[in-house]
């Protein structure tokens, strides 16, 4: 007797539990649920959601149909994950999809229902197709607040940047030009909502800058955006320049307020090691007679030849047909033997606008600013420049 009890004792639940065709609503449920709602978000904000289905019948086949989501950009946090847990002494099927929404414009959002297709069995062992649905959610999203002037509305749970350099900014090789890497990892973002690439200056400074690159990565917080801003910098005299600080703002989702976050300013400098010595200061000398006496008698002859050719002389025409006397030609190479690429390519423009372009004068500044912006060459050799934009500019002069 006590062994027929036990054995209805447990038949009963096997009954209870035996498939049909017949499907109890306690049987079936799928919710969907905002999460971590403790203020009414803003606009762009992410609003994490989280679908959860529970099952108490045997599941041959599924697929969840979302809503359009009209008025939200979405990303789905990883697949969905199916377990094991018990209910009420009960083992149960559990699914659950993480989804982050990023509602488009302030107002009441509905987030619409979510709709589970399944295939199920009945006593024969046959199949036929259920469907449950979830009820749907509406959502209260603010405006954002007011940005002081054309700021970049950014929010996120959390920011973390580094600034990296490919070699020690301020001990560069004579030359050479020096990488900066900026990294920004921001969790709760997509790639689009990261700001755009800012521009980096430098008063004195060559900055040459890369494609920027943005990834994006999913975890239980949420999308993580990884954006690389990259600029090339080289010094734009012979010693060193300052690159000024860059300023970013977001709005921290998970503290509820603005931050400012400022990169600080860093010199960009040359080795005192590896640049060339410095040439001292010429000595103030005075000329002796004949020197004077030469130049003098040379421009009596250059105006009695302009006289009886009757050509009008300028002076300052005349001292320049003399690359020794042109006070521009002795500033090009004034700053070529000091090494300033700036003052030697400065000197050169102003020689070649003065008198009028030609196509060796316009090759050689060509190749110049070939060697002067390549990310990797050599350093230009100055001096040889200098003395081949003398003879160039020379030889123009003479044939004019």
């Amino acid at each position: 007797m006590r062994l027929i009890v036990l054995l209805l004792a447990l038949l009963v639940p096997a009954v209870a539990l035996a498939q049909s065709r017949d499907v109890d609503a306690s049987d079936l449920t799928l919710t969907v649920t905002v999460l971590e709602q403790e203020a009414t978000p803003y606009s762009r904000e992410m609003i994490p959601i989280l679908i959860r289905g529970v099952y108490r019948r045997h599941i041959t086949r599924e697929r969840l149909e979302q809503p359009s989501l009209e008025g939200f950009n979405w990303t789905q946090l990883g697949p969905d994950r199916w377990s094991e847990e018990r209910l009420n002494g009960q083992t149960v099927k559990v699914m659950e999809r993480r989804m982050a929404l990023y509602a488009e414009r302030p107002g009441q959002l509905t987030i619409g229902p979510f709709t589970h297709h399944l295939t199920l069995t009945d006593e024969g062992d046959d199949w036929f197709d259920h469907d449950i649905t979830s009820a749907p959610v509406t959502v209260t999203v603010a405006p954002p607040p007011d940005l002081a002037g054309d700021g970049w509305w950014f929010p996120a749970k959390r920011i973390e940047i580094s600034d990296q350099w490919s070699n020690a900014p301020d001990r560069l090789k004579a030359g050479e030009g020096v990488l900066r890497m900026i990294r920004i990892k921001a969790v709760g973002v997509t790639p689009e909502m990261v700001p755009p690439m800012p521009d980096l200056y430098s008063p004195s400074g060559m900055v040459f800058a890369h494609p920027e690159k943005r990834l994006i990565e999913l975890s239980p917080e949420g999308p993580v955006t990884y954006a690389f801003w990259r600029w090339t910098i080289r010094p734009g005299n012979a010693y060193s320049t300052i690159v000024e600080p860059l300023h970013l703002s977001y709005f921290d989702t998970d503290a509820r307020v603005l931050r400012d976050v400022t990169i600080s300013a860093q010199r960009v400098a040359y080795d005192d090691s590896a640049l060339p010595p410095v040439a001292p200061p010429a000595r103030a000398t005075t000329l002796p007679g004949w020197p004077v006496a030469l130049v003098a008698g040379l421009v009596f002859v250059l105006g009695l030849v302009g006289g009886l050719s009757r050509h009008r002389l300028e002076p300052r025409a005349i001292v320049r047909r003399f690359p020794i006397l042109d006070p521009d030609v002795r500033q090009l190479r004034r700053a070529a033997r000091a090494g300033q690429a700036s003052g030697v390519r400065r000197a050169a423009r102003v020689l070649a606008r003065r008198d009028g372009d030609a196509a060796d004068e316009n090759r050689l500044l060509a190749d110049l600013d070939r060697a002067l912006f390549a990310p990797n060459g050599p350093a230009p050799d100055l001096s040889a420049f200098a003395r081949s934009f003398a003879r160039s500019h020379a030889r123009l002069k003479t044939k004019r």
